[in-house]
């Protein structure tokens, strides 16, 4: 079972209670960047034959460095992340609280009062890390300086497929415009959401398209608007789905943005059930269709090219 410490600067009354390797980052998505680092970070503990820690932070950085003009998001919140990182073998995570007293640290600060009371024998980070106030002299290039021989640094290179990096930047974007197919071959695995059950207008029942609403917690990070094939876990049991996020604009304009969910051979009622939703494939955009029989038609389409979706995926 992962060990879950959370920490704030500054460190008083804790110091590791054992030698350790850590690595550190916010890694966001746990793509397939971040599991480079913590895969090189778990060689290096199980070389030394030592546990792997993970100091990461919480909120995001931007909190202190910016304005928010809109809501946080994560791609993956603090308890998901904390669950990929006990699947790639980590011992226990620091969370450090991201402050502006943490944000303003010196380097060698940093090192000395927020490192060293972790007791690294290595420091694995990846190529373009940061860590205390001054971007210019806080760099993994120059962390053996200010190690001083205390600890080892391993710093991992730039992780590329199709020669494109990975990074939680690019994978927003992605999200954002619905491209799922760079998402998960980015991210390593189909992106995913949680959420809750709850009451909608019924309107897809009336449709023959009876649909399952989500809440979705603020802080995850949902795909752009449009129509996509999904899975959906419900009480540990997954089913097929075609998810439409948008304002159902066919029945009228300024609507707020829901997530609605059509799970394919499926009657039970599940009001208040707590959900996962794997977001597989983007099918179309948001249309404002003229008539009903028109967006039954398209959605008689969608159920279609769902279907073959899995038909197709079961296969590989």
């Amino acid at each position: 079972m992962i060990e879950t410490v959370p920490l704030h600067y500054p460190i008083q009354n804790f110091e590791s209670s054992q030698p350790q390797v850590v690595t550190m980052g916010f890694f966001d998505g746990v793509h397939l960047g971040h599991q480079a680092v913590i895969q090189a970070a778990k060689a290096e503990a199980d070389r030394l034959g030592v546990p792997l820690a993970v100091l990461t932070y919480d909120p995001h950085p931007v909190v202190v460095f910016k304005t928010l003009t809109q809501p946080l998001h994560y791609l993956t919140p603090l308890d998901q992340k904390v669950a990929l990182f006990e699947a790639l073998g980590v011992d226990r995570v620091y969370v450090m609280r991201f402050t502006s007293q943490l944000a303003q640290l010196a380097p060698q600060q940093f090192v000395d009062e927020v490192l060293l009371p972790l007791q690294p024998m290595t420091v694995v980070a990846g190529f373009d890390h940061l860590y205390g106030g001054d971007q210019q002299t806080a760099n993994m290039q120059v962390l053996d300086q200010y190690a001083a021989n205390r600890f080892d640094v391993i710093t991992v290179p730039p992780f590329e497929e199709s020669h494109q990096k990975v990074g939680s930047s690019a994978i927003r974007r992605a999200l954002d415009a619905g491209g799922m197919q760079t998402v998960n071959h980015q991210l390593g695995r189909v992106y995913q959401t949680t959420g809750t059950v709850v009451h909608g207008e019924a309107r897809g029942r009336e449709l023959g398209f009876p649909t399952a609403n989500i809440q979705t917690p603020e802080l995850e990070w949902l795909p752009g608007i449009g129509v996509y094939v999904v899975g959906i876990e419900i009480a540990g049991q997954w089913y097929q789905g075609m998810a439409s996020i948008g304002r159902n604009v066919t029945f009228g304009d300024a609507r707020p943005i829901t997530v609605e969910i059509n799970i394919l051979d499926f009657k039970q009622q599940i009001y208040g059930e707590a959900v996962t939703v794997a977001w597989h494939h983007y099918l179309r955009g948001e249309v404002k269709f003229t008539s009903v029989p028109d967006l039954i038609t398209q959605l008689q389409h969608d159920e279609q090219a769902t279907r073959q979706y899995f038909k197709a995926l079961n296969k590989r």
